[in-house]
């Protein structure tokens, strides 16, 4: 009869069988404890999942680079036309919300256990178990408390001010609006991750970000996870979110005239309000199943995918695609012009050109 995938060995007596893998937050490199969880099943070789991930994120990387490269090409077009400034009055923020996706899906390759097994370890051997999972919690907090929740608040400011034909708030503002609401949320990541109360009373999978595996060869490694206190904080904040950005996504489709704005618009709210519930969705599931499941495998992978669109889909509406848009409306009013006038700009006097010097 074919063994359970995992099970707990007492004291090197007989295995009893487990149903929940996850490890207390006990010290990991403690040669008292009771209780060390195996998982013959699980590869410590590249997964499927992790291969697909870091491709899906290096695609997701060069969305972003792509996305830089019209943000400055816009910021110095802007210098010599005129008509480019309106567009360009933004573009800190925009390129606050690259930022935020750079910072997410570098975290989340860090993530992987195949990433920091071949690139992270071999140059910080004297990581012990402790700090291995120590490193899991600080991207749990980081993840979910603050580069996400920085992009969904960005990209909800750009979002309201697309509508704002005149007086667009200055690039500072978006500050005074993504750290008030962030850092409240880091702040309580890090106290139910770090300091989780009630621990002692509560089951494993409340708290837990990360466990220790053991394949039959005795090769220990700490693979990371998100802890359900985790999720349901996320969750919260999603719901809240999504509330808001319906509503200003409703606002702009009922203000705008142009076809092709709506039609992004609405592709935009429909992605969220599809993803970010299928993402808490998923991680509301993780905490409950096994890292050597394959369901286990397959709600990492979609909740990643899930949140990588939403990135995507925002950096092509709000990024890339009205920069296209203004440089398209440049050139067709450049074309209106005779082929002398390609080399001057206006000077201000009653709408009379003069030549470069």
């Amino acid at each position: 009869m074919r063994k359970s995938p995992f099970f707990v060995a007492t004291n090197g007596s007989d295995a009893i069988i487990s149903s929940f893998p996850l490890i207390p937050n006990s010290d990991f490199n403690s040669t008292s404890l009771n209780s060390t969880f195996l998982f013959p099943s699980v590869s410590l070789s590249d997964g499927t999942f992790d291969f697909a991930t870091v491709c899906f994120i290096s695609a997701l990387l060069l969305l972003s680079f792509l996305c830089l490269i019209f943000i400055f090409h816009l910021r110095f077009r802007s210098r010599q036309y005129p008509l480019l400034q309106h567009i360009n009055s933004l573009w800190t923020v925009r390129l606050l919300l690259v930022f935020f996706a750079f910072l997410w899906a570098f975290n989340e390759v860090f993530r992987l256990h195949f990433i920091r097994r071949k690139y992270v370890l071999p140059f910080l051997p004297s990581l012990t178990l402790n700090q291995q999972a120590n490193l899991c919690k600080v991207q749990v907090v980081l993840s979910l408390g603050l580069f996400e929740p920085g992009f969904l608040i960005t990209l909800l400011f750009l979002v309201n001010v697309s509508i704002k034909i005149q007086n667009n708030p200055s690039d500072i503002s978006a500050l005074f609006v993504v750290w008030p609401i962030c850092v409240p949320l880091l702040v309580l990541q890090i106290l139910l991750v770090f300091f989780s109360p009630l621990q002692e009373h509560i089951p494993v999978y409340m708290h837990s970000s990360s466990f220790l595996s053991i394949d039959v060869l005795g090769n220990k490694a700490v693979l990371c996870t998100y802890p359900l206190y985790s999720a349901i904080l996320f969750g919260g904040f999603v719901i809240a979110y999504l509330i808001a950005f319906l509503f200003s996504c409703w606002r702009v489709i009922s203000f705008v005239i142009n076809r092709k704005i709506q039609v992004g618009v609405n592709l935009l709210a429909t992605s969220f309000m599809i993803a970010l519930p299928l993402q808490i969705l998923c991680l509301v599931l993780l905490p409950f199943r096994p890292a050597e499941d394959l369901i286990h495998g397959a709600a990492v992978m979609v909740m990643f995918l899930a949140v990588a669109w939403c990135v995507a889909i925002g950096e092509v509406t709000l990024v890339i695609k009205p920069i296209a848009d203004a440089f398209a409306a440049g050139r067709s009013c450049t074309c209106r012009l005779n082929p002398g006038d390609a080399l001057r700009h206006p000077n201000g006097n009653g709408g009379r050109v003069e030549e470069r010097s």
